[in-house]
């Protein structure tokens, strides 16, 4: 005859599981990041010459500097600079990146494009 071995079942500790729980919280709390990033709207132009007048500017974008038609100016001058060159916002951009410019440089430029109401934005993409 043979002799059957009785398991006989433990209870379940959680102490071991809420520690791992606490763990996978405490990682993710710490390794995500809670401050809003800014969100820009990118919309392709209208009809060719639609809302924008005969006035056309020329911005170029590097890492370390922006370039305004021939102006060298920092990106806080940037907002004062177009209301002096298009007091009613109506006007024609054409904005150039150099190669190493980041996605926040172009982001904190094109927030501050967005502002001017009727401004027509054209993106050169580098080569």
């Amino acid at each position: 005859m043979a002799l059957r071995t009785t398991y006989r079942r433990r209870a379940l500790s959680m102490t071991s599981l809420i520690d791992v729980i606490f763990l996978l919280l405490l990682f993710f709390m710490l390794s995500s990041t809670f401050s809003r990033f800014a969100d820009v709207e990118l919309a392709s132009t209208s009809a060719p010459g639609a809302g924008a007048s005969d006035r056309a500017l020329f911005l170029q974008v590097t890492p370390d500097s922006l370039r305004l038609n021939t102006d060298d100016l920092e990106i806080a001058a940037l907002p004062a600079r177009l209301a002096d060159l298009l007091p009613d916002g109506n006007g024609k951009l054409l904005l150039s990146l150099s190669a190493d410019v980041t996605s926040q440089r172009l982001t904190d430029v094109l927030v501050i494009l967005r502002a001017q109401p009727n401004m027509t934005l054209s993106i050169l993409a580098p080569s």
